[in-house]
This record gives structure tokens, C-alpha cells and sequence, in this order.
């Protein structure tokens, strides 16, 4: 059983470390870095698959320089050769996860990159953020039967209908909505977290965080707000500068916000109604229909010799009314909790 099919049936968040380009073109570094993340409690390892040329083009005309943000002024193909995970390292990275009883997943960016993961047997997919207006992307992978996890950075709501379409006019349902705010790192300000609940609503799917916010905060209130899934991304130590290491979370961080989730799961709960388990012993202190005076057998009970007081161990209160001028069937002690048996049937004379 894989650690999502776990999750849903526990009912716990699915939390993705993604490792994206943190690995610095190293395989080492990679593979301590899918250590580092089952270590923190991961329950899966994302990586993206993709090439410069797979991606973009080699080209300096404006059009192909990043504007502003961590890498302002930096060629996108140039970016995209340090940050890309080679395709020859898949199999290896998803080995050591199996290794480590944690989910491989990855991000296609194009249909050759599907195909690859296709042959890899990978059980699951994400589509980033910027490749959500690509619904034939987005058929394609959807056409595969996988879970899928989609990320909303950026999309007006007819942005993700279309994406919701493609995947469901091939007859998938096993997908999620991420939201995303597509800023690195994230102000809180612009994460808009509300959207969790309008978009299950909405589009009647399951949702989650894709969140490049620093800290535990953004996946503490996702979760409480329902999501089912939480991705960071993830790095050993930010010390190891790659092309996403500034926005990413340490293994310590992450650990702790493993640990922040699964507090808001315990403490979110299941709708129950009645006592918990730690609070049966408080149902003592409840008020209950004792006898504040010896009562003798055919007395009548009156407000002077029966009252509502604790601990909870008599009649509820709400019989109150209802003893009220019945007779004793039986000697009844100060101190004693009434019950149904020490009450005359009808009773009244």
C-alpha cells in the first residue's frame, strides 16, 4: 500500500517534501536529501522532470531573461540546466525511497517526460502551477488513470475549470487542487488560503497547499481548513545555496511542521457528538436529581427534599419536572442519587 492510499484511509494530510533543484546537480546530495525528508516524516518525495531544452529554448532575446525575484536577470535555459533533476537519476532517487517506505512523484512538464515516468511505473503526478493553462498537458497525464495533484498558483477560476475538464472529460476523479501562490518566497498576503474550501466546493474535489511560504503557519491553517494534502519544498540546509534552497524548508523545519500537522489533525478530530474518551471522567461533575433529605417509603418528592446538584450520578435534571409529587416506592437516604426504581409508577395521590 502506498503512503497516500495510508493517508486516505487514516484520514491524515499527505505531506510531499519536494526536492526540485536543492540537490545541485549532485546524486549524493540527492539521495541524502530523500533520506533527510523520510527522516522528517515525508510521506512522499517530489522531484520534477524536465530538461532545458525540454522546457524552453537556448536564447537571449528579452523575452528569455527572468524579471525580477530570486533569479532576476538570469537566462531561463541557463536556469533551468543547474535546477533540472537528469532523467538518469529516476529510477535511482525513486529506489531509495522505496528504500525508505516513502511515494516517489514528479512534475512532467511535457509529453516526453510523461512518457518516461510512464515507463517508469510511477503511481502518481503533479502539474505545476504554469503548465495548468496546458489542458492538453493536462489531458495527457490525466489519460494515464494516476492520482494527480494540480497546483492553482496563478489560474482564475475558468483556468481551472478548463484544467477540471480536461482531467474529468477522460474520467478522471483522483485528483487534487492545490492552491498555490505562485511568489518565492510567498508573503503571507497573497496566499489566500480561503480559497481551499470555495474551490472543494466549487469543482466537488479534494484540496491542498503548494506552499513557498517560510514557515509552518500556511500548512497549519490549510489543514485546518481542510486540506487533504501539504508540499514544501525541501532542502537539508539552506547553507547548500541552489536555485531553490532560499525558499525552502530545512530538515529541522520540516520535521516540526510535520509535527504542527498532525497536532491540527488530533486536535481538528472527527465530528463526534458526546464525551470524548478523556472526557468521561468530567461526566461526574454534571448535575443529576439527588435526595437533600431522608425521604421515607410513600413520601411525596418535593423541591425541599430532591434537587439538581452534582455530582452526575442521579437522573438527568431535565426529569426534574417529572418526579416532582411522585411518591417514594422505597426509604430513600440523604446523599442518594434518585433512580427510575426508587420512584412509584404513576404515583400520584
Amino acid at each position: 500500500m502506498s503512503r497516500l492510499d495510508e493517508c486516505r484511509e487514516q484520514e491524515r494530510t499527505y505531506v510531499i517534501a519536494e526536492m526540485s533543484g536543492n540537490h545541485g546537480g549532485d546524486l549524493s546530495k540527492a539521495l541524502s536529501i530523500v533520506d533527510a525528508a523520510a527522516e522528517a516524516g515525508a510521506d512522499c518525495l517530489k522531484i520534477q522532470t524536465y530538461t532545458a531544452d525540454t522546457i524552453t529554448i537556448d536564447c537571449d532575446k528579452e523575452h528569455f531573461i527572468v524579471e525580477g525575484g530570486l533569479w532576476d536577470g538570469v537566462n531561463l535555459h541557463k536556469l533551468y540546466e543547474d535546477a533540472h533533476t537528469p532523467w538518469e537519476w529516476h529510477e535511482v532517487i525513486m529506489d531509495r525511497c522505496r528504500a525508505n517506505d516513502i511515494d516517489f512523484l514528479s512534475t512532467p512538464f511535457d509529453f516526453s517526460a510523461v512518457d518516461f515516468l510512464e515507463s517508469l511505473g510511477v503511481e502518481s503526478y503533479k502539474i505545476a502551477s504554469p503548465e495548468i493553462i496546458d489542458t492538453r498537458l493536462v489531458r495527457y497525464v490525466a489519460e494515464k488513470g494516476k492520482t494527480m495533484f494540480v497546483s492553482c498558483g496563478m489560474a482564475t477560476k475558468q483556468e481551472i475549470s478548463d484544467a477540471v475538464d480536461a482531467i474529468r472529460g477522460v474520467g478522471l476523479e483522483d485528483f487534487y487542487l492545490l492552491q498555490c501562490c505562485s511568489q518565492y518566497p510567498a508573503d503571507y498576503s497573497n496566499m489566500n488560503l480561503s480559497l481551499l474550501r470555495d474551490m472543494g466546493v466549487r469543482f466537488s474535489c479534494n484540496t491542498g497547499l503548494s506552499d513557498h511560504s517560510f514557515g509552518s503557519m500556511g500548512a497549519i491553517v490549510a489543514v485546518a481548513l481542510g486540506a487533504k494534502v501539504v508540499e514544501k519544498h525541501f532542502c537539508i540546509s539552506r547553507q547548500d545555496q541552489s536555485a531553490d534552497s532560499a525558499f525552502s524548508m530545512e530538515a529541522g523545519e520540516f520535521s516540526q511542521m510535520v509535527k504542527d500537522v498532525r497536532a491540527v489533525e488530533s486536535i481538528l478530530g472527527r465530528p463526534q457528538y458526546g464525551p470524548s474518551e478523556g472526557e468521561v471522567r468530567g461526566l461526574r461533575n454534571r448535575r443529576s436529581l439527588f435526595a437533600v433529605k431522608d425521604i421515607k417509603k410513600g413520601d411525596r418528592l418535593t423541591p425541599e427534599n430532591v434537587r439538581s446538584i452534582r455530582p452526575g450520578q442521579g437522573l438527568l435534571p431535565k426529569y426534574y419536572d417529572d418526579v416532582m409529587g411522585k411518591l417514594a416506592k422505597t426509604d430513600i437516604e440523604y446523599g442518594t442519587p434518585l433512580s427510575w426504581d426508587m420512584i412509584e409508577k404513576g404515583g400520584e395521590r
